[in-house]
Formats: structure tokens, sequence, C-alpha cells
């Protein structure tokens, strides 16, 4: 899955990216700017959103 189809993913699991950046302690312009999910807010999402790691970075995160 390419990084723009993780984020969108992610972006639907929350609702908006306003309210994933509320949740991470981020502006929503932050968020906006993403080209795929910084790696210090993998675990976090992760745990919001119910996508794995593996799926969210595979490049950090491969399946063993």
């Amino acid at each position: 899955m390419t990084p723009k189809k993780v984020l969108a993913k992610v972006y639907k699991k929350m609702l908006t990216k306003t309210n994933l950046a509320t949740q991470l302690g981020i502006s929503r312009q932050a968020v906006s700017k993403w080209v795929s999910v910084p790696v210090h807010h993998v675990i976090t999402i992760e745990s919001l959103t119910g996508i794995s790691r593996h799926d969210l970075r595979p490049d950090i995160y491969p399946i063993d």
C-alpha cells in the first residue's frame, strides 16, 4: 500500500485531520504536510486507529 493510501485510511478512521491532530497534540497544518506517517507517531496512530504499524510504515516495521 502506498504512503498516500495509508494516510487516506488513517484520516478515514479518525474522521478528520483535525481530530487526528488533536489526538496527537499537533496542528492540523502539520498533519496536512505529511507525505507518510512520521515514525514518532506510528505507535500512537496504531492504537488510535487499529491500523497496524506494518501497514503504517512497512519500511520501518516489516513483516517477518
